[in-house]
């Protein structure tokens, strides 16, 4: 195992038969593209999903590209040591800070430009996508993928790193987190949807859940599709569209429509 760890990028070209582990390559970094840099015990976890469908042919593009620095290559001692026992006693092993901080100043030596540094942690801010669209404004992310029982706390005070989570749950690791927040965000960037309306429409980026939506067939099982949507008349579609998303959003989500209440009256005052 050597001692250097590893830093990946996609590439600008090539072949349409590459499996998505392959769109990580020691090439150099791509200037300019939004860079996503994760720390992590499990590299090998990416691209996964992110080098499928739209983000996997951005990655394939150069739109963004994937840095992984692997924990176990900063490891202490022959077996690469990552964690010991909880100070204080308890259950589980944490993350060593020695061990973590020469990972974290490999990966901010890496990035360029405005990179913010988060912890994907279950205590941390809840992700949702006016984060990501702020991510996407930026030069890329590097996220710290916990394991265990987390990460020395002291490191977290040390780099000032923003915890981040996904949801009122917790997962084995940050990885998932992390794929799910990084597709989040690298949509949003510009040239990687095909339909850039796709994006302005979608449910929260309003305040509101999408509108339904349908194709063909017109009628299936019995259920046509509203006539108001093959009638042609866009006004009247947009209006329809609108007043389908206030609808779904008020019962499915009363929180989102009384935020979107508040949002819309302090406009109103401004």
């Amino acid at each position: 195992m050597t001692d250097k760890p590893s830093r990946s990028a996609g590439r600008i070209a090539v072949r349409p038969t590459l499996k998505p582990r392959e769109l990580m390559t020691d090439t150099p970094d791509i200037a300019g593209s939004w860079t996503a840099q994760l720390i992590t015990l499990f590299p090998q976890a990416f691209p996964g999903v992110l080098g499928e469908s739209l983000t996997g042919k951005a990655l394939q593009d150069g739109l963004w590209q994937l840095q992984t620095y692997n924990l176990r290559d900063y490891g202490i001692g022959k077996h690469r040591n990552v964690d010991d026992t909880p100070a204080g006693g308890g259950a589980g092993m944490v993350l060593r800070a020695d061990v973590l901080e020469a990972a974290i100043m490999d990966a901010r030596r890496g990035a360029k430009g405005i990179v913010p540094l988060v912890y994907l942690s279950p205590r941390g801010k809840r992700f949702d996508q006016a984060m990501a669209r702020n991510w996407a404004r930026m030069d890329g992310v590097t996220m710290l993928c916990g394991r265990f029982e987390g990460v020395d706390e002291r490191v977290l005070e040390h780099f000032n790193i923003q915890e981040v989570s996904l949801g009122d749950f917790v997962l084995t690791g940050g990885e998932i987190a992390a794929q799910a927040m990084i597709d989040a965000t690298v949509r949003l960037l510009p040239g990687v949807l095909g339909n850039a309306e796709s994006a302005v429409e979608e449910s929260f980026s309003t305040g509101l859940l999408e509108h339904p939506q349908y194709t063909k067939p017109a009628d299936w099982q019995g259920r046509a599709i509203p006539d108001v949507l093959l009638s042609g008349n866009h006004a009247k579609i947009a209006e329809w569209r609108r007043q389908m998303a206030e609808k779904i959003t008020r019962e499915k989500r009363p929180d989102l429509w009384a935020a979107f209440g508040e949002n819309k009256t302090h406009k109103q005052d401004q």
